[in-house]
């Protein structure tokens, strides 16, 4: 007989939330908050925004965590969706890619929903820093470093930063601290707007020290920072560098969680898409140059989708450090200071809680999809440790030519 064919099926993004994001360590306000309760948290916040979805519909939950250990393992994925509430017939799992851990947790069940094995997911990503930081527990292969196989370098993130300096001088220090110093300022003027408060999960934390409090708000930004403040900031990673912790994304904890489904589903159940999956792609690099592996990946993403660069109109590009997103952007020709570039600020002023990100860009995008009908199309990308990058394309649902092609 035969084998049955399959006709890929579309993917929409329908909601994406997310906990504030914290400061690591002692003082940061998640320091007495376990790590599954912050993405428990999301999936709750999910099912409360979208009524008509019956928790039962759900057929996957994938975590993404990029320190797997203690509340942060046990195939999260799985515990979370039980402690959530979530009918024991819904399956779960754990996944990691480091950074792009939420995203790849993305892109893994869209493609199950596009070749017909769901209907309906959650993808979700969480990391705290606080409790479990970088690295904790790692025992890297000797052979990786004896045989020359990468440069010991490509362990310490902040050093790849480094070496993408030297590797591109004209992307200076003070590009660098400009470009920080943006941030910091479209996220002052996103709050001030309104634009990130509604995607927020206020979380209870508690502390032996002061009691119980309620997170309602990022807690790293500074807004009011100037090119001056960062010029005054210690390089750590190497003597007279130019990588600080004012032009980098901070150690950060926080949750975060999205909602998928196929389009007929969604129209199903009443469901309203905010963006349409197009392509993605993941491609790998030197890994002592990680910066640049959203490069790669954004050229293959975009070949896939028979775009170019030009096609873009919104880009969400995780600002993991100043000069990752710098290498890009003069990649492609873009300015600086481009407005389709991280609209409502990045990962320097929000924090970057590691497996968590990637479904931060995305809800940021599907809010400036909203806010700017003509961007056809938008791009998620997303530089990764140990030497890769990654790219997802999205297609804005309220612009005048929404999914022409596909219905075509």
């Amino acid at each position: 007989m035969p084998r049955p064919t399959r006709e890929l099926r579309d993917v929409v993004f329908i909601d994406g939330v997310r906990t504030p994001f914290g400061k690591a360590g002692p003082n940061g306000m998640y320091h007495e908050t376990r790590s599954d309760d912050l993405v428990i948290k999301c999936i709750r916040e999910l099912l409360r925004r979208n009524p008509s979805l019956p928790p039962e519909r759900i057929d996957d939950v994938a975590v993404a965590a990029t320190t797997q250990i203690g509340d942060q393992g046990l195939t999260i994925g799985r515990t979370a969706a039980l402690l959530a509430g979530l009918p024991k017939s819904v399956p779960g799992y754990a996944i990691d890619r480091m950074c792009a851990g939420a995203m790849t947790a993305v892109t893994t069940t869209a493609a199950g929903i596009a070749f017909g094995a769901y209907d309906v997911v959650i993808a979700a990503g969480v990391e705290h820093m606080g409790r479990h930081p970088m690295g904790e527990g790692v025992d890297p292969n000797p052979r990786i470093v004896a045989e020359k196989l990468v440069d010991p370098s490509a362990l310490v993130m902040g050093q790849t930063a480094e070496n993408l300096h030297d590797r591109f001088p004209h992307l200076t220090k003070q590009r660098a601290d400009a470009f920080a110093a943006a941030s910091q300022a479209k996220l002052a003027k996103a709050y001030a707007d309104g634009k990130v408060q509604p995607d927020l999960v206020p979380v209870a934390t508690r502390s032996a020290e002061h009691g119980w409090g309620l997170a309602t708000a990022d807690e790293p930004p500074r807004p009011g920072t100037t090119v001056e403040d960062l010029a005054a900031l210690k390089t750590p990673f190497r003597s007279h560098g130019r990588v600080t912790a004012g032009n980098s994304a901070g150690l950060n904890d926080g949750a975060t969680a999205a909602l998928l489904a196929s389009a007929d589903a969604a129209v199903e159940l009443g469901l309203a898409a905010k963006m349409r999956l197009v392509s993605y792609s993941f491609a790998g690099v030197e890994p002592e140059f990680m910066g640049v592996g959203p490069v790669p990946a954004t050229d293959k993403a975009l070949a896939q989708a028979g775009l170019s660069m030009d096609d873009v109109g919104l880009i969400e590009i995780n600002e993991a450090f100043a000069v990752q997103v710098l290498a890009f952007l003069d990649h492609y020709g873009i300015a600086d200071d481009d407005p389709r570039v991280n609209p409502y600020g990045g990962a320097i002023a929000l924090g970057h809680p590691l497996a968590s990100s990637g479904v931060r860009l995305m809800t940021q995008l599907a809010k400036a999809f909203e806010d700017r009908p003509e961007a056809r199309y938008g791009i998620t990308t997303m530089c990764i440790g140990i030497g890769m990058g990654g790219t997802v394309i999205w297609e804005n649902p309220h612009h005048a030519d929404y999914g022409r092609e596909a219905a075509a």
